[in-house]
């Protein structure tokens, strides 16, 4: 993990859960962290120790002036962007129920954060990554865009189209040196699996475990591994991939 010392890493949703985990292993692994996030980000920052340098912004990644100030926020404080973790989204706070009975408003809502807000921050730290000369881009997808995650359409299908930006754009900006990967988790004991499973959270991992090669529920932890691999030079030459972290759900 020596290559990530002294470089810079944003991750985006880092107020609680996934967020949090992936910002405080990057500190550990010697990176500056900035932690992104809608809600506040104070108790992360104050959570987080490491070798690394730590900047807490206020972003909303669905809107790309925020994002853009964000970026640039992080050009200021550590003069270059190495890599970009798109964690954010929305999920505990939404609404599931039947295909047909998806509010049009819930749908575009779910599409504005989880979709556009992955492409918002691409595009904003691209020309710092091409100028610099590569970075990597982690995006965070979802087992559910695969397996299909009944009564979530608008979840399931944003996590795909995370999986389909994940490809085009690791085949438009590999001739730049920038790297563009994806990982898919099963559901993780978090706040916001909790909310999104509401009454039902118990038997719902109960489920999903038995279903699993590996008996046991994920952990954010569980996840760290991965996006330090794809981060860092260990993963030089691996480029518009998603990997599958669900204790062996789907085999690709």
């Amino acid at each position: 993990m020596t290559n990530l010392v002294g470089r810079t890493a944003i991750v985006t949703g880092a107020a609680r859960g996934l967020g949090r985990t992936y910002a405080q292993k990057l500190l550990e692994a010697g990176m500056n962290v900035v932690a992104a996030d809608k809600a506040d980000v104070a108790e992360t920052l104050d959570r987080m120790y490491g070798p690394g340098k730590t900047l807490g912004i206020s972003v909303d990644v669905a809107d790309f002036r925020s994002v853009s100030a964000m970026a640039d926020k992080a050009l200021a404080a550590f003069g270059r962007v190495d890599v970009l973790v798109n964690n954010a989204a929305l999920y505990g706070g939404l609404k599931g129920g039947r295909a047909e009975q998806i509010e049009e408003a819930e749908w575009d809502r779910c599409m504005a954060v989880n979709v556009k807000g992955v492409w918002n921050c691409c595009r904003a730290v691209i020309p710092a990554m091409r100028k610099q000369g590569g970075g990597s881009i982690v995006n965070v997808a979802s087992l559910a865009a695969i397996y299909g995650l009944p009564y979530a359409l608008h979840y399931s299908a944003s996590k795909a189209a995370v999986i389909g930006i994940t490809r085009a754009l690791a085949r438009e900006l590999g001739r730049d040196s920038i790297r563009v990967n994806a990982i898919a988790p099963t559901a993780v004991l978090t706040e916001g699996t909790k909310e999104f499973f509401g009454a039902k959270f118990e038997k719902g991992m109960v489920a999903i475990r038995e279903n699993q090669a590996l008996k046991r529920n994920l952990e954010t932890e569980d996840l760290a591994g991965t996006v330090i691999y794809l981060a860092g030079d260990a993963s030089k030459f691996v480029t518009g991939q998603t990997i599958m972290v669900d204790g062996g759900t789907h085999f690709l």
